[in-house]
């Protein structure tokens, strides 16, 4: 059922000269997409349809025609969350935007939208009487117009004219730079709903890492969908790109999307420590099912061919799913603090990832763990680089692991998992009709 629009909405829209709303819902890699509607309608109510199929468009613009996709290609309601709606801070002219649920018309969530999946495992959590709480981390870069794709990405001039060299890691200095950027960027954020909390300069050439605050997981997958949506929109009004790939630039570090996460019950406490402060089996039994699930997962956390260059040893990204305190060389990391804000913190995903999907699939892996009682391994306390390198080395073993091994299916439902993985496969074959810059430089003889 359509929920009514607040009362207020017609004449807010009226006080602020908005013409139309932008209803967006985010696809399978995180991209929105949508319709444009006239601020009038939206706020009668009206009605709103779009091909059930369009959740499941691949990033080249392509489809899959895997028969779990009906050849009719029907209709899905976009039903608003009013909760969402926003000024867009980057419009020529007034507009707004909302974030919509795609619904079947039998009234079912659809299976192949992301923001369903993540609403279905919170359910999860609220049968049990729990609730999760998460924040990311989210990386990427700043870069130079880049008008052809055969060429590297380059670094964006600064204020003196030259580009970065390096060695500005956590640099204040050069977290200046762009101020014109930064300032509107902070400014879209705020109007936008995004609680931002601390932004640093990372280790890469004008790499930049700025944290989200915790909250309730579809609040914080909203806010980093509307986060990657913003940068990129403000980058380009500063002749910039905002780029979001796990490794854009050769030599240079992979840009992450980590999540921490904690398990709170009805009273706002949380299971993961006992009342006398320290480690519950609830836990230990959460770890346990990040370790014994993630690995079927990787296709979420790392989606592209792109994605699997990020992890190498020695890189701060992590190679297998080891658990440890404070140890950044894990793939699943335990920050210092106190019991109360004991937490999990994911290494793995990357900044290309769809946050609806790697929210849903880290919390649905936990409580498995939970649900299963399943035990974790020892903590590792020295470098997890020295163990076996355990994750997918490429998008085909993800794809194999996610479709076939079961655990998807499990956790997500036959119809997302099978989709998902076609418009994975739709992906690679349009990368493997191209061919790139290392083949011809390797593989064409020399004069």
């Amino acid at each position: 059922m359509r929920p009514t629009p607040p009362v207020h909405l017609a004449a807010d829209f009226a006080a602020r000269g908005i013409a139309d709303v932008e209803c967006l819902f985010p696809d399978v890699s995180g991209y929105p997409r949508g319709k444009l509607m006239p601020a009038k309608s939206f706020a009668s109510g009206a009605e709103l349809r779009i091909a059930q199929a369009i959740p499941m468009q691949c990033v080249t613009g392509d489809y899959s025609y895997d028969p779990i996709f009906p050849d009719q290609d029907p209709d899905v309601a976009l039903v608003p969350d009013y909760a969402t709606v926003r000024p867009v801070p980057w419009a020529s002219v007034p507009r707004a935007l909302a974030i919509h649920d795609c619904v079947e018309l039998t009234g079912e969530p659809c299976r192949f939208a992301p923001r369903s999946l993540l609403k279905d495992v919170m359910a999860r959590y609220e049968r049990r009487g729990l609730r999760a709480v998460v924040a990311p981390e989210i990386e990427f870069y700043l870069t130079a117009p880049s008008e052809d794709p055969a060429q590297p990405l380059r670094a964006p001039p600064m204020r003196g004219g030259r580009t970065e060299v390096g060695q500005s890691a956590f640099s204040l200095g050069t977290l200046n730079e762009h101020a014109a950027f930064w300032d509107e960027f902070r400014a879209a954020l705020e109007a936008l709903g995004v609680r931002a909390d601390t932004w640093i300069h990372e280790v890469g050439l004008s790499q930049f890492e700025i944290n989200l605050l915790h909250d309730d997981p579809l609040v914080v997958a909203d806010q980093a969908f509307l986060f990657k949506y913003a940068a990129k929109e403000v980058a380009l009004r500063h002749g910039m790109n905002a780029v979001f790939m796990a490794k854009p630039i050769a030599g240079q570090p992979g840009s992450s999307m980590h999540l921490h996460q904690s398990v709170v019950d009805a009273d706002g406490r949380n299971v993961f420590s006992d009342p006398d402060g320290g480690e519950s089996v609830l836990f230990r039994q959460y770890i346990a099912g990040l370790q014994a699930n993630l690995p079927s997962l990787m296709l979420v956390f790392a989606p592209f061919v792109n994605s699997y260059r990020r992890f190498i040893k020695h890189s701060q990204a992590p190679v297998n799913f080891h658990w440890g305190h404070d140890n950044r060389t894990a793939g699943l990391r335990i920050p210092r603090s106190g019991p109360a804000a004991r937490r999990v913190e994911n290494r793995v995903a990357g900044a290309d990832a769809n946050p609806y999907l790697v929210i849903a699939a880290t919390l649905a892996a936990g409580l498995d763990g939970i649900e299963r009682a399943l035990p974790p391994t020892d903590p590792m306390g020295d470098s997890a680089y020295e163990q076996a390198h355990t994750l997918p080395r490429s998008l085909v073993s993800a794809i194999e692991a996610f479709a076939g091994d079961g655990v998807a299916t499990r956790l997500f439902g036959e119809r997302f998992v099978r989709g998902y993985a076609s418009t994975k496969e739709v992906e690679y074959e349009s990368w493997l009709a191209e061919i790139g810059a290392w083949e011809r430089r390797f593989l064409v003889p020399q004069a």
